[in-house]
């Protein structure tokens, strides 16, 4: 089984072109997908993975008339290798996400509050520190044995 499902911000204007087939134009979109990255190993510096996107047909021309710079998107689809053989004669080896499904992620007002692209989210705090602030458990007291506790 080939599927991938990627939440994130286009990182650019999405590519437009146009290719004739038998059946007429067929569209072709292409464009980068910034997905945030859930915990950061120490010492890594990148807070995001950055997917190249292609998407054709019908779903093209939805990310023509919707889709932009910062526009946060759920997308659901197949990864395919991209591999090629440079002017050098060197194997450059690469993959793409070819999507089959979009769709909005955040609300038309919230997309407008992140028109300027992607930008790295406010940092996490550690384990540690979020269940300092609150983790939402109470302490058992002493002296109260597991057995009068209402579960087991």
């Amino acid at each position: 089984m080939n599927k991938v499902i990627l939440m994130g911000r286009l990182t650019r204007d999405p590519d437009i072109r146009y290719s004739n087939n038998s059946n007429g134009q067929l569209a072709i979109a292409r464009f980068s997908l910034a997905v945030d990255r859930r915990f950061k190993r120490a010492g890594d510096s990148v807070d995001a993975d950055f997917f190249n996107c292609t998407a054709f047909g019908k779903q093209a021309e939805f990310v023509e008339r919707y889709l932009k710079q910062g526009t946060k998107i759920l997308l659901s689809g197949r990864i395919q290798n991209d591999n090629y053989t440079n002017k050098e004669g060197q194997k450059v080896y690469s993959v793409q996400v070819i999507a089959e499904e979009l769709e909005f992620a955040e609300s038309k007002n919230a997309s407008a509050a992140n028109a300027g692209g992607y930008t790295a989210p406010a940092s996490r705090p550690a384990p540690s520190q979020a269940a300092a602030v609150s983790d939402g458990f109470m302490n058992i007291p002493d002296g109260v044995d597991d057995e009068d506790l209402p579960f087991n």
